[in-house]
């Protein structure tokens, strides 16, 4: 089977100690589920033979107004036969120029190489070994009504408890 998530969000990561606005795109995400083919008849591999997966895919870019600098990202997806999942390939430009002056490729949830126009070639990120950050949220009195955490609580407490019914109920 297949589900498809098309997104048109935009989003704004500001660098403090710059004054750096970067205006973002997301990629779409896919939800993935392995067919097995036997012979000449074709099994859906439902869970009970695989996991499904979201799969990230599309074209993203990261523009900053400030410095010019812009970035051109594809998360591909998984060919039907062969290939490997989580791919990316990304290009960044400096301000006004048409060659990338550092292209990237490699899996988003692992590693990522760096092949810049000089010749150099090193890891550009190794997402596993980066540390985890907790996230800081604000206590659920301190939220106002509509904020997420407060409006959804009900919804995530019945999904923590596996009672699905309670928490299709609290959604409404």
């Amino acid at each position: 089977f297949k589900i498809y998530f098309y997104f048109s969000l935009i989003g704004c990561v500001t660098c403090l100690d710059y004054d750096e606005h970067y205006i973002l795109t997301f990629p779409n995400g896919y939800g993935r589920q392995v067919n097995a083919l036997f012979g000449i008849f074709a099994l859906n591999a439902l869970s009970i033979l695989t996991v499904p997966w979201i799969e990230l895919g599309g074209e993203c870019s990261i523009n900053c107004s400030k410095t010019g600098y812009n970035a051109s990202i594809v998360f591909h997806t998984k060919p039907f036969y062969g290939g490997k999942k989580h791919r990316i390939t990304a290009e960044i430009f400096s301000p006004n120029d048409k060659k990338p002056f550092c292209s990237i490729e490699g899996e988003w949830n692992g590693v990522m190489y760096a092949k810049y126009t000089t010749g150099e070639n090193a890891v550009f990120i190794d997402t596993k070994k980066m540390p985890t950050i907790k996230k800081k949220v604000r206590k659920l009195e301190d939220q106002d009504d509509f904020e997420s955490r407060c409006l959804w609580k009900d919804v995530t407490y019945n999904l923590k408890i596996r009672d699905i019914d309670a928490a299709t109920a609290a959604k409404h």
